[in-house]
């Protein structure tokens, strides 16, 4: 199987390494960014980019199989890559349809984050290399942990990593940028979102360190201010509820733990990318959630206590630098129910908690999931659009939310909003700070 070859002297490393790099469009990228901010925390997981542009979407979320990335073999159309003294082989075709996703996202002027997923795949030279030693057919999403256990593994994996911040970096202005990487999802329900077998959350977490540190370094060698993201959903105090608990674990727990072994090894600015989903999927009005409290026991983190977020976060313990890590709310959506007031709570429930996020500091961005209701979530009815009959995904008609979606960091927002206000049931806006 050919995954790279050897040279044979530095003399010709170096040699090989500038012609190859300069057949990536863009040739060399350097760490000479800056910072990129936006005038809002609106954004949207999105699925039809010219409507995202309509929208005026801030922050954009888009899904990244990894393990698609990799190929075998050297193909005609492949893009071949250098990572140390190996040379890899990369699906052109599929970096440059994430491109074509990107760029119209990151020319509008909207922050590009990219989800890193590993599904296993069809071919059986690359599954060996990319799935986690541990990985479980039996698990339901086909999602597997990052393998950075075998030498091989990692240093793929590495490689990867390497080759879309450079491609997708401010050095290589002919393509889109990204300014955010978050490294798998929903961890801390691992089993089923990035799975790794039936473990405990302190090997889970030991594994899941030494992935970031590789995405982290592999990253920074192309910019100095893209960041990288664990993921969590919104179990704090309390796991999700399975027979095992080697298959879930509390947020809280791991995120102390995560932190005390990533300063044992020598800290890094790793950032939190967290989905407050209410605390029943299927009701959007996450204003009653009772699991949601403002102690520090809270079972869950949703938008209505979304605060302690934040909060947590500036403990001595768990801040980089003195600063204080930063978080996106990078999925989270509300169901629309079938009765007719169920578009009514989608769409306020949104209100709610954008009103929330806005006036929050240390959060960054607020996307959205759903684009466009999706057949394969279990009956939830989270878009901005309903989907076509007899379709997946494909668009119908617009949902109450998308206008106020749309008018959300507009001047047009509380004109847009007031609807909302006595549906859950306060007068004015400034009241959610003690609501």
């Amino acid at each position: 199987m050919k995954l790279w070859v050897e040279s044979s002297t530095a003399w010709a490393t170096w040699l090989r390494t500038l012609l190859l790099c300069s057949l990536l469009p863009g040739g060399f990228a350097f760490a000479a960014d800056s910072l990129s901010t936006v005038s809002s925390k609106k954004g949207l997981q999105v699925q039809m980019i010219d409507d995202a542009l309509v929208l005026g979407v801030k922050h954009a979320a888009l899904n990244f199989n990894v393990g698609r990335l990799l190929l075998s073999v050297e193909k005609t159309n492949s893009v071949p890559f250098i990572s140390g003294t190996r040379t890899f082989y990369f699906d052109r075709t599929y970096l440059e349809s994430l491109d074509q996703r990107i760029k119209p996202l990151s020319d509008s002027g909207a922050l590009v984050s990219l989800i890193l997923l590993n599904y296993a795949g069809s071919d059986p030279a690359l599954n060996p290399i990319l799935l986690h030693p541990g990985y479980d057919v039996a698990c339901p999403n086909r999602l597997s942990a990052f393998n950075t256990v075998t030498a091989e593994g990692a240093t793929c994996f590495e490689a990867a990593m390497a080759l879309i911040a450079q491609y997708f970096s401010a050095g290589n202005p002919g393509h889109g940028r990204v300014v955010n990487y978050i490294v798998g999802n929903e961890v801390n329900s691992h089993w089923y979102w990035c799975n790794m077998g039936k473990v405990s959350m302190e090997t889970f977490a030991d594994d899941y360190l030494r992935t970031m540190r590789l995405c982290h370094a592999a990253v920074r060698r192309h910019s100095r201010t893209a960041r990288v993201y664990l993921s969590l959903e919104h179990h704090w105090n309390m796991r999700y509820a399975t027979d095992d608990t080697r298959q879930t674990f509390a947020g809280r727990p791991f995120i102390d733990y995560f932190a005390r072994r990533a300063k044992e090894g020598g800290d890094f600015d790793w950032h939190v990318a967290f989905h407050p989903y209410p605390e029943n999927l299927f009701e959007p009005r996450t204003w009653n959630d009772k699991s949601a409290t403002r102690s520090e026991d809270t079972p869950r983190i949703t938008f209505k206590n979304i605060e302690m977020l934040p909060r947590y976060l500036r403990r001595t313990e768990l801040l980089y630098q003195g600063e204080r890590r930063r978080v996106i709310l990078s999925e989270q959506g509300f169901h629309s129910p079938a009765p007719q007031e169920g578009q009514l709570w989608q769409a306020a429930a949104y209100c709610y908690a954008y009103r929330k996020v806005a006036e929050l500091d240390g959060i960054d961005a607020f996307i959205l999931h759903r684009h466009v209701d999706h057949q394969g979530e279990g009956g939830l009815n989270l878009g901005l659009w309903e989907r076509k009959p007899g379709t997946i995904s494909e668009p119908g008609q617009k949902k109450r939310l998308y206008e106020i979606f749309r008018a959300a960091d507009t001047p047009a927002w509380e004109e847009a909003f007031r609807f909302a206000l006595p549906i859950i049931g306060i007068t004015n806006w400034s009241q959610l700070s003690s609501y």
